[in-house]
């Protein structure tokens, strides 16, 4: 029997006026937030696809579709939480996760443990299990130009044994 599984999730944001930025549940000074049909928490959708994939549950698009209204300006950390429900109801649980959010503003350095540690938090692991790193786009492309930020997770979950 199959005892863990990874999961690779990804999500890509425009940058936008009028909107909050959060990142991974944190509220981040910023001018512009993400759009999206939810909050545009990039780092909880990553994360929560990435569970998902690992599971061999769909992904966030299957589970939480931006046609449904339902979901319309959801705060992220509900797709989490329904997720790790649906985890556990399967008899997974989360082990570590690496984190890579790509921005070329703002600076992340300064919140990356912020983040870690609110995610620890949300998914009741150990900080250590979380790695979050952040990487400008080098001036080059939507990333590098601030038009937009992206997130790229990788989650091992691993079987409850009763």
């Amino acid at each position: 029997m199959i005892t863990v599984r990874v999961g690779l999730g990804h999500d890509t944001h425009r940058l936008v006026e009028g909107r909050p930025l959060l990142l991974g549940g944190v509220l981040v000074a910023h001018a512009r937030g993400l759009s999206g049909h939810s909050d545009g928490d990039i780092v909880l959708h990553a994360l929560t696809d990435a569970l998902l994939g690992a599971a061999g549950l769909g992904d966030i698009g299957d589970a939480y579709p931006d046609s449904d209204p339902k979901w319309k300006d959801a705060d992220s950390r509900l797709f989490l939480r329904e997720t790790l429900a649906r985890l556990d109801g399967a008899d997974w649980r989360v082990v570590n996760l690496d984190v890579i959010i790509f921005a070329q503003e703002p600076k992340l350095g300064p919140i990356k443990a912020d983040i870690r540690d609110n995610l620890a938090r949300l998914l009741g692991l150990d900080a250590g299990a979380v790695n979050v790193k952040a990487k400008t786009g080098e001036h080059v492309g939507h990333i590098g130009r601030a038009e937009a930020m992206a997130c790229q997770v990788v989650a091992l979950i691993e079987r409850i044994q009763p």
